[in-house]
């Protein structure tokens, strides 16, 4: 559609609508959706379901060493398994910037992200795409909200999933707490690229920033 091979970096803190803006952008463009966030949760739900600590490093390199991951047609396959809904559970969102942070996890995450990349149009998102895994893509976008909205999408969002025993407050917190993480740690944290569009979806419709996302991009 676009005439050659493109890719495209989207970075931002949980809850700003990155998966879901990135999807509708990937069906308008008739390009790949890679969603890299889905892949730690997808470890993260391994090491969960071991019994394992997920703040045990050894532990989860280990694990990971013995792990498949995989995408196809827009699915996330664990060990072959399809586990699109059990890693969005909200034990998933408590636990998974443990194992995001660990240098080998990253490394090995990212090497899987960058082939990927290589043979075809794609659209990322995550916390470090445009700094890190894809530092020269050819449009980097960078979508923010406020950490009530973020909270307020999330809260609902599990709601609607039926998961009980959740509070506004409770979800707010552990946006924080993960805002705090990902943007501390060591290893890739999240960075906004000086190069990247900055987008505040607080007051967007996510068909808004779609529109605004492809006209971009289209401009070239």
């Amino acid at each position: 559609m676009l005439g050659k091979n493109i890719t495209i970096a989207i970075d931002g803190p949980a809850g700003a609508g990155k998966s879901t803006i990135a999807k509708k952008v990937a069906e308008d463009l008739s390009i790949e959706y890679i969603d890299t966030g889905a892949m730690y949760r997808a470890l993260t739900l391994k090491v969960l379901k071991l019994g394992l600590n997920p703040e045990s490093i050894d532990d989860v390199i280990d694990t990971m060493k013995d792990t498949s991951i995989d995408f196809r047609n827009n699915h996330i396959y664990l060990d072959d398994i399809q586990v699109d809904k059990e890693i969005r559970e909200n034990i998933i969102n408590k636990n998974v910037s443990f194992i995001a942070q660990i240098k080998e996890v990253r490394e090995g995450m990212v090497k899987i992200q960058q082939e990927l990349a290589r043979t075809k149009s794609i659209i990322m998102d995550g916390r470090d795409i445009g700094t890190v895994v894809l530092p020269d893509a050819d449009f980097k976008f960078f979508l923010t909200a406020s950490v009530e909205e973020r909270a307020c999408r999330r809260y609902k969002e599990l709601l609607e999933k039926g998961e009980s025993g959740i509070s506004y407050e409770q979800i707010k917190e552990e946006i924080e707490n993960r805002d705090r993480i990902d943007s501390t740690r060591e290893i890739a944290p999240l960075t906004e690229s000086k190069d990247a569009y900055r987008l505040d979806t607080t007051n967007k419709t996510i068909d808004e920033c779609v529109k605004d996302i492809i006209s971009i991009v289209k401009r070239g």
